[in-house]
């Protein structure tokens, strides 16, 4: 037997955080019986659902996405904008995927999508803190005294950034932007846009190069995406703890 929202992660139809807001909410039936409890073990002969739809157990798939701008990192958006799932089933993709994480609507980047709801609840903990590298084009010459803020932290909404990895890799011509690289490991909502702004540096344009290791190596433009490699996806689970 297995936990209700362990067995709905592995179905493709969410994480399994979010499959525990879906049972908390009252949305998932086991043998026609609403289940609101997390701790709730089912059997492989029991018949799950979510909102009246049958479980269906699909192969996991995983891909890499370089997103464009004016895209939005979900698999819904209620005021009917363009999202990142909308780019792969507009290319024939049939199984269940979803955001490993976001990216802002006019961030840029490597972005990971998956119907392996156990792998992405993993990549998302922080306890494993996964870096990611952005490449932020921001207003000003930043300086040594900003670069020590963000690699020390920095207040944001009352708490304090854990250690970051920050260097200017350019500066502009007309000496009025820079290029700042920043590493993170954490995936607070807008981190990396607050930082900066936060050490006097917003930010004009961002991009993310790196999650986890991997590179937009192959994905020269917006909107390309594959399929991940055996190789990374094996990686990612022995970076997440999975055996």
């Amino acid at each position: 037997m297995e936990r209700l929202q362990k067995v709905i992660a592995h179905a493709g139809v969410a994480s399994r955080r979010a499959a525990e807001k879906l049972i908390l909410a009252g949305r998932v039936t086991v043998n026609e019986q609403v289940v609101t409890e997390l701790g709730t073990k089912v059997k492989n002969s029991d018949q799950v659902k979510v909102d009246g739809v049958p479980l269906r157990k699909e192969a996991p798939v995983y891909f890499m996405l370089n997103k464009p701008r004016g895209v939005i990192s979900s698999v819904h958006d209620e005021k009917g904008r363009r999202t990142v799932v909308d780019l792969f089933t507009e290319e024939g993709v049939t199984e269940r995927i979803y955001p490993i994480g976001r990216l802002d609507y006019d961030t840029t980047g490597l972005l990971l999508l998956t119907n392996d709801g156990e792998l992405t609840n993993q990549l998302m903990h922080p306890k494993f803190e996964v870096d990611k590298v952005y490449i932020a084009k921001v207003k000003g010459l930043v300086t040594n005294d900003a670069l020590r803020q963000l690699r020390t932290g920095v207040k944001i909404d009352g708490r304090m950034t854990a250690q970051a990895k920050a260097k200017v890799v350019e500066v502009a011509a007309d000496k009025k932007h820079s290029l700042v690289k920043l590493t993170i490991h954490e995936g607070h909502n807008h981190q990396v846009k607050k930082m900066l702004q936060a050490v006097g540096h917003p930010v004009v344009k961002l991009h993310r190069e790196e999650y986890a290791g991997l590179t937009l190596a192959g994905l020269p433009s917006a909107g390309q995406w594959r399929e991940l490699k055996p190789v990374e996806v094996k990686y990612l689970r022995q970076l997440s703890g999975e055996n």
